[in-house]
């Protein structure tokens, strides 16, 4: 039986593609942002816990995203992410860009890439945190 954490990170297969080591850093990252957010008091209502799944996109899959259209809360927290809340289902689908500049640089960079990927989320985090009245991790 696998239980489902709070937070998930998935990528998109050609960033995965182009990134090799993607899928562990992703995998890494999600279990400290469980932990880090748990520490943070976010799930005091073990009934009522926010999931949060977040996307790893290349920036064609991102457009794509975002041309969709949804009745759920959008917030554009910036021109590289864009959330979907279903306070119904409490649960908040982001969707990340990786920049084509971005992209350019991790793969000239590729020691980069878990820092990048940690800074980038951790920043996203905290924005819902602060939307929500959370705590910042």
């Amino acid at each position: 039986m696998t239980v489902q954490l709070p937070i998930s990170i998935q990528a998109s297969k050609e960033l995965l593609d182009r990134f090799t080591k993607l899928g562990s850093v992703s995998n890494k990252l999600e279990a400290q942002f469980n932990f880090q957010t748990l520490t943070a008091g976010w799930y005091g209502d073990e009934e009522n816990i926010l999931m949060i799944h977040l996307s790893l996109e290349t920036p064609a899959s991102f457009y794509f995203q975002k041309m969709q259209q949804s009745t759920i809360l959008q917030d554009d927290f910036a021109d590289d992410v864009l959330s979907y809340h279903d306070q119904a289902a409490n649960k908040i689908n982001c969707y990340v860009a990786i920049t084509d500049s971005e992209i350019l640089l991790l793969e000239q960079q590729q020691k980069l890439l878990a820092g990048f990927v940690q800074a980038k989320i951790k920043k996203i985090l905290n924005l819902i945190a602060n939307k929500l009245d959370f705590h910042s991790i």
